[in-house]
């Protein structure tokens, strides 16, 4: 049983898993390989001269797995509900979560399959997002979405800090308060 389930390994899903990782939730994220980060040039990433994307989301694999995140390269085909536990069912076996984060990109025909909301999309050749309120809630409680998939513009830099965002909130919930992470500057010897 994991505290945090991450479908999707681009900027959103794998700053997510280190968020989440790095508050001690056990963490499992799902790399199905089409981030559509892996095609992308980055010079507007901030703290980065420029990137290939490709590095970028190997990177952000590294970062989150280095933080405890269990890494999974199979595709989330289906998801069921019961008694507050979430079962996500892959190409190789199911795993159990207590939340779940979508941060699949492009890609929003798994939560219409379950149930979840979803509106027309407003950026170019986007064609629908699913609804999140302002925290990153889905219409499905204990599922959350974050970065492109949840309406936030598809720039890596601002999917990224979407899927810490939403990670911040769903750890302030499981702890039932206000989760901070900053880290301090440790002295040089």
């Amino acid at each position: 049983m994991y505290d945090v389930a991450v479908i999707g390994a681009g900027p959103a899903g794998a700053s997510a898993a280190l968020f989440a990782a790095k508050a001690g939730k056990s963490t499992v994220m799902f790399d199905s390989n089409q981030s559509i980060t892996r095609r992308a040039w980055i010079e507007n990433h901030y703290g980065v001269e420029s990137i290939e994307g490709p590095d970028l989301v190997d990177r952000g694999k590294r970062q989150a797995a280095n933080f405890g995140t269990k890494l999974v390269d199979e595709k989330v085909t289906d998801i069921r509900t019961g008694d507050g536990v979430f079962q996500l069912v892959t190409d190789g076996g199911q795993y159990d979560a207590r939340r779940v984060i979508f941060a699949t990109g492009l890609a929003y025909d798994l939560a219409e399959r379950i149930g979840l909301h979803t509106k027309l999309a407003t950026e170019p050749r986007i064609k629908a997002v699913i609804e999140v309120d302002s925290q990153g809630r889905t219409s499905i409680d204990g599922i959350w979405a974050a970065g492109t998939v949840a309406g936030v513009s598809v720039h890596t830099i601002i999917t990224a800090g979407d899927g810490a965002r939403v990670a911040i909130n769903i750890i302030s919930e499981l702890n039932g308060e206000r989760y901070v992470d900053h880290d301090v500057l440790k002295p040089k010897e």
